[in-house]
């Protein structure tokens, strides 16, 4: 590959910076073209590919060479090691620290029945999709190593579990080659967008939904009562003071994860040689990145159970949402626009995925008696995350947007843990076929 056009991170960060800005610009302007195009086009997608066609230009990219001492060396960009190693745990942090444990509680087991039967649905739903098309593609378990479909899974799993803070986090915990990871986007973005539109057509068909699943709806109508006098509660105009206290949680508390997970990831390698060992399937224990994710997660739920908590009234998960953004544009440097459709059966795979987790949602929902709006928001807030579970949720009343972010919240929660558990059992699957 040619050298890029600018080999310097500062001015390649500057250029990404801009892209964002200009996506989410448009991305509200009232323009109809624009509203047109991101009613059909995410912006999640355009923050990852338009990175990618700059990389693809030629202009940025994710490494190059440079002559130090009259030698040729190859030097590679820190800007994605930096966004997942910094940002990522602190978007996990300010995305956890706000959870109300209580609060999810309050919801009824009916509303979390569904949402970890989403979860269960996504877990169990990858090795099932992989193992049906396994059998008629071979070439998806053929690859091995860092190419390993089943390693670019796991990245879906942290997708649809949780959202792109656990999706990243899989990326770098099984360590998929990211020249690959365009096409397990793309499946990312096609699936869960068609699946999201299914859900949205069904709503206004949900009172005829829940005759049929013979639910009880008027739970609902007062959890959306106490949503709108908890929104009233913690919402302020943040001031100065409230983003440095924010940056600094975050922050200092990703140093001490970071200490931590030196710790504990030096500690198992040197005690469990099956830790140690690369080609082990616990290899993963030992990675120093899973210690680091985990660790800030921890402290995100533990600080929500405190008064940093309140800092979610000010935008605590507002500052994580850009933190994410930001790695999702690094991200979209290493993608590899030129293989991204190089095995079309990934979005094959992608869909008995989604319909198995559908079907299972379907039938405890019947079974329990759920209300669709259950069913809807637990689906969201596991396949899409923060970015649509409240959006699903507001299409049914807009004071229970809080629920569908309260639920996803949760979901970044469990979605590590849940995906590093479906990717196990999707390399187990692999190695069965073979």
């Amino acid at each position: 590959m040619n050298d890029p056009l600018i080999k310097n991170d500062l001015i390649t960060f500057g250029i990404l910076a801009g892209t964002l800005g200009i996506i989410f610009y448009t991305a509200h302007s009232k323009h109809p073209f624009w509203k047109k195009l991101y009613s059909v086009v995410p912006a999640l997608l355009l923050a990852y590919m338009f990175p990618a066609v700059l990389t693809f230009t030629g202009l940025i990219g994710e490494s190059w060479t440079e002559i130090v001492d009259g030698k040729e060396i190859q030097v590679k960009s820190k800007l994605y090691w930096i966004a997942s190693r910094l940002l990522l745990p602190a978007a996990l942090i300010l995305f956890t620290l706000s959870i109300d444990l209580k609060a999810i509680a309050r919801l009824g087991w009916k509303a979390l029945l569904m949402f970890f039967t989403g979860t269960v649905g996504i877990l169990l739903g990858g090795p099932i999709a992989l193992y049906i098309t396994g059998s008629f593609f071979p070439d998806l378990i053929a690859a091995q190593g860092h190419d390993a479909t089943w390693r670019g899974l796991a990245t879906l799993a942290g997708s649809w579990i949780g959202g792109g803070a656990n999706q990243a986090a899989m990326l770098e915990i099984f360590e998929y080659n990211q020249d690959l990871y365009g096409g397990m986007v793309l499946v990312d973005i096609v699936v869960a967008n068609i699946w999201m539109a299914v859900l949205l057509i069904g709503i206004p068909y949900a009172p005829k939904i829940d005759r049929w699943l013979k639910a009880d709806t008027s739970a609902i109508e007062e959890l959306r009562k106490k949503v709108e006098e908890f929104n009233k509660k913690t919402q302020r105009i943040p001031q100065l003071k409230d983003y440095m206290i924010i940056l600094g949680i975050a922050f200092f508390t990703v140093a001490m994860a970071y200490a931590g997970a030196d710790a504990i990831s030096s500690f198992l390698k040197e005690t469990f040689p099956v830790v140690a060992d690369k080609k082990s399937k616990l290899s993963s224990l030992g990675s120093h990145f899973f210690w680091l994710i985990s660790l800030a997660t921890l402290a995100g739920i533990l600080f929500s159970f405190t008064k940093i908590k309140n800092m979610e009234g000010a935008g605590a998960s507002k500052i994580g949402s850009v933190f994410i953004y930001y790695l999702v544009a690094t991200i979209g440097m290493k993608i590899d626009l030129g293989k991204m459709l190089d095995q079309p059966e990934l979005i094959l795979l992608g869909l008995i995925w989604i319909s198995f987790h559908a079907i299972l949602l379907i039938v405890v929902a019947k079974i329990s008696r759920s209300p669709y709006f259950f069913l809807a928001v637990g689906s969201q807030a596991n396949v899409g995350g923060a970015a649509s579970a409240p959006i699903v949720a507001s299409a049914f009343h807009p004071a229970l947007t809080s629920v569908g972010a309260l639920l996803a919240i949760l979901g970044y929660v469990v979605g590590t843990y849940g995906a590093w558990a479906s990717a196990i059992l999707m390399s187990w699957v692999t190695e069965w076929l073979r």
